[in-house]
């Protein structure tokens, strides 16, 4: 174990599990609590229906600490949203949940995770760099439905070329 791996450490063991439709009241919850413009339940019920898109929650002791909701394509693993109870942020619960996607990635077909964060969530910014995760970009007036017009930074994680798949392109 490295020293940022300890550091991550959580007070007991997260367990990841798929969202399920009676874990919403704590999903909004947290939404709510983490955001000063929430996803609705419409905006979750429009995410969630599509075949492709995927809810993963982070349980501590039956407790929903956090979630992810991410859509699977071809050649990647988009992050829609993402975020973790306040009183539980700093306990490598977020790492957990990065963690989990990053292990549905492989050299021969989905080979990077990408995700927007506002330009004004500095903490969001600094978590998926610490993950691993490079600002490719800028996306003008990404928010612009929320009254607010900001802008956004396109994050990446690729997965790292091994010797084993180097000249497999």
């Amino acid at each position: 174990m490295n020293t940022m791996e300890s550091e991550v450490m959580v007070d007991a063991q997260v367990h990841i599990r798929w969202a399920i439709r009676r874990d919403m009241p704590e999903i909004m919850q947290i939404e709510n609590d983490c955001f000063p413009i929430p996803w609705s339940d419409a905006d979750f019920h429009r995410a969630l229906c599509q075949r492709e898109v995927i809810g993963l929650i982070a349980e501590i002791e039956d407790c929903i600490v956090g979630f992810v909701i991410y859509e699977f394509r071809a050649d990647r693993l988009i992050v829609l949203n993402f975020a973790v109870r306040p009183d539980c942020q700093r306990r490598g619960i977020g790492t957990a949940l990065i963690n989990k996607l990053k292990s549905k990635l492989r050299p021969n077909r989905r080979k990077r995770i990408t995700l927007h964060t506002r330009e004004t969530n500095i903490v969001a910014q600094r978590f998926f760099s610490s993950q691993g995760f490079r600002a490719l970009g800028v996306k003008r007036g990404l928010y612009q439905c929320d009254e607010t017009n900001e802008d956004a930074y396109l994050f990446q994680y690729r997965l790292p070329v091994t010797p084993d798949c180097m000249g497999k392109r």
